[in-house]
């Protein structure tokens, strides 16, 4: 029965790749609707529908209501002046965008990278969806057939590969993983849905917004054929590999070898593999800062990333963090015009040490041609940079604060920024499921100590956050990520944009706006940025959806399994297995995180010690940055506090859902007063 379930589902992407030689056809990505998911059971933030964004000033429908009855507020709310009106429907094309939509990044991860030449396939992973006979999973398990060495690490065959990726009840499709068939080929791209919306192992409902925390991007990208096209979100320098074989024409003119082709795809693998499940490196600085995938419960939570670069533009930052994903991150063509100042690296040996091994032949860079040259010849997207579907933003070749790049991933047919600005509105909707853990009065003590222990300094408002950047030296986590965007900065121009209503293609000469940065604290600004202090810092986390969201911190180096802790005689917990703390007890062996424990972990310094001795013996997150240390801000025996205390606090923590039932009240005086 499951070889002919395999078949026949290999028959209908046979027939559509027949249909696709006339079409091009998109096999299911969005859930089928709502219902299939958590959402109708939440809270949601206001969605604020009427309401107007103003490059980043938000106006509410009321004020909006009375401005629009004057000709001065009308022009104020005039996409001329940069006016994005908050609609249903703009929400409904970013939820569309966000599970569907890749900017043309399938050309990317199935012709240059090769995502689909390797052990993990379509098929590999069709026949693994059937074997779920219907029941949804949040970590898609797929076998191996053949012995593989990739990078430092050899599978054998029969190796069961916890992808991470997550189908929901009933569907033949993994979550984010988007597919097309053009021409008779098919191609598979990534869309938001991949990291940011995770599956219920209870219900098989699809919890929107929740970072899908086992996802396993390092051997599911180190597998392809041509990994090493993605060298940016290494430490791999091809500049620094042994030449090989491959002539091309350097920026010289001359005729010079590329990068060894084993040896380069070899050190990108294993760098690769070294990033734990739920992480992945977004920088492209050429350092191997895996980072936590974030959550998308963004309601009032600017800036945004982890650094808090996404800081000004349409909805306080958000947009720019949504471009960033598919304009920059999921395309590292698009930094090839600045590789040079950024990275140190010419241009020609940066196209070429991605393009040498491409998996299509029509990608491939052929022996003595000059990569720029070629590139151009088979660029998707003619006219503009880079593979995925983007416009040049007024600044480029250089970014700005706005846009990092000074690239915006658009769709041709759509006016500028609607997908991203709508992903925003979308987003800002999104809240996790309600999560009763304690009593009211338990909640409330917790709530008391959150207050005692300083919490609510930092962690204030409804949402938890005081919208600051906090100094690495203050905040004292892994630091290595913190000024990944420095060099991005020391090259920016001053940010522009083109009102909302401006079609795609760009007209010639179209209007151009100026983007206001006055609405995050410039002190903030550099601080993300890492210009006023070389170590940058990191933005303050809103705490909603913890019991959704462990590990914890930005390298998600705080884990723990249920059963690595346990109380002792007096109540206080103690390590119970060591092998099971930390990212290298959990997520790397193929254990969740309890969200219980990994908070003990996060509040309690003993305990989070042994968390972070063993994240600094695995060679692995050593590579990639992950070691879980710093935010020392404890409440545990040491800091006075009892095991009564810290339980309640964690009982407290847990409870931060869609509408907690029990706020600190002195954390709105705070925010009231930001």
């Amino acid at each position: 029965m499951r070889l002919r379930a395999i078949l026949i589902l290999i028959s209908v992407l046979v027939f559509v790749g027949f249909l696709g030689f006339q079409l091009e056809l998109t096999l299911p990505g969005r859930p089928p609707n709502v219902n299939t998911t958590y959402t109708p059971f939440t809270q949601s933030p206001p969605r604020e529908v009427g309401s107007y964004d103003v490059l980043g000033y938000s106006v509410s429908k009321q004020d909006a209501g009375k401005l629009l009855q004057t000709p001065a507020g009308q022009e104020a709310l005039s996409p001329n002046n940069g006016a994005v009106k908050v609609t249903e429907e703009l929400i409904d094309l970013g939820r569309d965008a966000f599970y569907q939509e890749s900017f043309g990044n399938e050309v990317l991860f199935t012709d240059v990278v090769g995502i689909l030449d390797g052990p993990i396939n379509l098929g590999s992973i069709a026949s693994s969806v059937l074997a779920l006979k219907g029941q949804g999973t949040t970590n898609l398990q797929v076998p191996i057939d053949e012995d593989i060495t990739v990078g430092n690490r050899t599978f054998k065959a029969g190796t069961v590969l916890n992808t991470g990726l997550d189908v929901p009840k009933g569907s033949l499709f993994p979550l984010g993983l988007i597919t097309h068939v053009e021409k008779g080929t098919i191609k598979a791209g990534i869309t938001c849905a991949l990291c940011h919306a995770t599956v219920s192992e209870k219900t098989g409902r699809i919890l929107e917004g929740a970072i899908n925390t086992d996802i396993n991007l390092g051997p599911l990208i180190a597998m392809a054929s041509n990994s090493a096209a993605l060298f940016r979100q290494t430490d791999v320098k091809p500049n620094q590999i042994p030449p090989g074989e491959h002539t091309f024409i350097n920026n010289k003119g001359e005729t010079a070898k590329l990068p060894d082709t084993k040896t380069m795809e070899n050190e990108v693998d294993a760098a690769i593999l070294s990033w734990p499940p739920g992480n992945f490196v977004s920088n492209g600085d050429l350092k191997n800062n895996s980072a936590q995938i974030p959550t998308s419960y963004t309601h009032e939570t600017f800036p945004y990333a982890w650094s808090g670069v996404a800081s000004i533009g349409w909805f306080h930052g958000l947009t720019t963090l949504n471009n960033a994903v598919f304009g920059l991150n999921a395309d590292p063509t698009t930094t090839a015009d600045e590789s040079e100042e950024i990275l140190g690296i010419d241009k020609e040996v940066y196209l070429g040490a991605m393009l040498q091994n491409a998996s299509s032949p029509k990608f491939r860079l052929p022996e003595g041609a000059k990569p720029s040259e070629f590139f151009d010849e088979v660029d998707p997207t003619p006219g503009n940079p880079g593979i995925n579907s983007v416009i040049k933003m007024p600044e480029y070749p250089k970014g700005s604060l706005f846009m990092q790049n000074g690239l915006m991933a658009n769709t041709p047919g759509l006016p500028v920024a609607a997908q991203l600005n709508g992903m925003s509105a979308f987003q800002n909707t999104l809240a996790p499921p309600p999560h009763q853990v304690a009593d009211i009065d338990t909640l409330k003590r917790g709530a008391a100590i959150f207050q005692k222990a300083n919490c609510a300094e930092c962690h204030s408002g409804r949402y938890f956050t005081n919208h600051k950047i906090i100094p690495v030296k203050e905040v004292a986590t892994q630091p290595k990520r913190a000024p990944a965007s420095q060099k991005f900065a020391l090259e920016f121009a001053p940010p522009d944009t083109y009102p909302p209503n401006t079609p795609v293609p760009l007209p010639p000469n179209p209007p151009v706006l100026s983007v206001p940065t006055d609405i995050t604290p410039k002190e903030d600004i550099e601080l993300a940025y890492a210009l006023s202090d070389p170590d940058g810092g990191y933005k303050v986390q809103n705490l909603i959806g913890l019991y959704l969201s462990a590990p914890y911190l930005h390298d998600g180096g705080v884990a723990a399994s249920g059963e690595s802790i346990k109380p002792d005689e007096n109540g206080r917990f103690i390590v119970a297995k060591p092998e099971e703390l930390g990212m290298a007890g959990t997520l790397m062996r193929g254990i969740i995180p309890d969200a219980k424990a990994s908070l003990r972990v996060l509040v309690d310094r003993d305990l989070r010690a042994v968390a972070v001795t063993a994240n600094q013996a695995n060679p692995d997150l050593q590579r990639s940055n992950v070691d879980g240390s710093g935010h020392e801000y404890w409440v545990d025996q040491k800091a006075g506090y009892s095991a009564q205390e810290q339980n309640d606090l964690i009982k407290f923590l847990l409870s931060i859902d869609d509408d907690p039932v029990v706020l600190p009240e002195t954390s709105f005086q705070q925010v009231a007063s930001f």
